[in-house]
């Protein structure tokens, strides 16, 4: 019997796509830190960082602890996980017509404490949102609390002409990896 697994997010998609692989966490709590970026920080190092803070923040005495974290990046530039219609506009608008990269990150907090983490890179390319079609995104605040502004598994989809490696770590949780971390020996 495998150790119980607690995963440290209270995302409903996180659970919907661990569902997908036959994974049930025994429990679901959501860790709370800081997410703003370090100065000099890239995208790769800030979503590695915040995957790794959040699952070893997880309290699963001999129990392994999941966390995972998407970065939307244009360049270095990291966008934030909009909390205001301002914030929406900006990130949407800076996306529109060009293409951006998904940085996903999964750790894995062990029995023993110690971390296994992958990164998965994913390029997305969206085109040109017209302004009516912003402003109906933001009416709809599904951006709310996402990386980049936006949800690929939501309405956002239509501004999505192509994505380049991992839908579901765009989604929030890269199934493959996350599927090799836990299955891998404790």
């Amino acid at each position: 019997m495998s150790a119980p697994l607690v995963l440290a997010s209270a995302s409903p998609r996180r659970l919907e796509l661990l569902a997908q692989i036959g994974v049930t966490p025994d429990r679901v709590m959501s860790a709370d830190i800081d997410e703003t970026p370090l100065k000099g920080e890239t995208p790769r190092l800030l979503a590695l960082r915040l995957a790794l803070t959040k699952a070893m923040a997880v309290d699963a005495p001999g129990g392994r602890g999941l966390a995972a974290d998407p970065v939307v990046a244009v360049g270095r530039r990291i966008l934030p996980k909009a909390e205001t219609e301002a914030q929406a506009r900006a990130c949407l608008a800076l996306l529109s017509g060009r293409g951006h990269r998904v940085y996903t990150a999964v750790a894995l907090k062990t029995p023993a404490g110690d971390a296994r983490r992958r990164l998965v890179e994913t390029r997305v390319a969206f085109k040109r949102i017209s302004s009516a079609e912003l402003e109906a995104y933001v009416a709809s605040m599904e951006w709310r609390g996402k990386a980049g502004g936006y949800a690929a598994q939501g309405l956002a989809a239509r501004f999505i002409m192509s994505i380049i490696g991992s839908y579901s770590a765009v989604v929030g949780l890269p199934l493959y990896e996350t599927a090799n971390l836990l299955e891998a020996r404790s």
